[in-house]
């Protein structure tokens, strides 16, 4: 107000800094203290990773990192997490049914028929650990130094028979393959891993 008149164009701190930003000028209101911004919300859902072109249910694997490294496995199918399902069979060259980074596999050229195996029941919930009973406070803690024995359960041993002997039935089908699978990954002091096609 000038003399007891309004001058127009004058407005209220949000409104200068609204207008200051459209208009490209910096704002005549500052504010006392640092306005805290919004944190972006965490609640979307991510979309799958990719799984590459040459890995597709069926294709003959080798793992590069894990307990299993240096292993042949099938993949069976790509979970929604974007983790690759795969298994030995067990029974050739002990690898169970497990989830698998694709960043850490080699898909090979070789392929066994998996359409006659069921997996649609196996999911990433399935993989979920049950939770540990804790052992009463301090003392239980430290008392139990020995590690306890992973315990397998019966619904678990049940689906990876279930699975090895339809995928079985399909690698026993071709000659070789057994012996293939059951072989180790390795490279020796004159190979050249990026000169090999698998």
């Amino acid at each position: 107000m000038t003399n007891g008149l309004r001058v127009l164009g004058t407005t209220g701190p949000k409104k200068a800094a609204k207008a200051a930003a459209t208009t490209g000028k910096s704002a005549r209101y500052y504010p006392a203290d640092d306005v805290p911004k919004a944190k972006p919300s965490r609640s979307k859902k991510q979309n799958a990773p990719k799984v590459r072109a040459s890995i597709t249910p069926g294709t003959v694997c080798i793992l590069l990192s894990g307990r299993f490294r240096g292993k042949r496995v099938v993949c069976l199918k790509a979970l929604e997490s974007g983790l690759l399902l795969v298994t030995g069979p067990y029974k050739i060259n002990g690898v169970p049914l497990r989830r698998v980074n694709q960043a850490y596999v080699i898909g090979t050229s070789t392929k066994v028929d998996v359409s006659g195996v069921d997996v649609s029941s196996i999911n990433d919930a399935y993989f979920a650990r049950a939770a540990a009973k804790s052992a009463d406070g301090e003392e239980g803690f430290f008392a139990n130094d020995d590690a306890k024995p992973a315990v397998v359960s019966d619904q678990r041993k049940a689906d990876q028979k279930k699975v090895d002997a339809a995928v079985l039935k399909a690698v026993e089908a071709t000659p070789l393959l057994k012996n293939y699978l059951g072989s180790n990954f390795t490279l020796g002091k004159h190979d050249r891993p990026h000169k090999m096609t698998f």
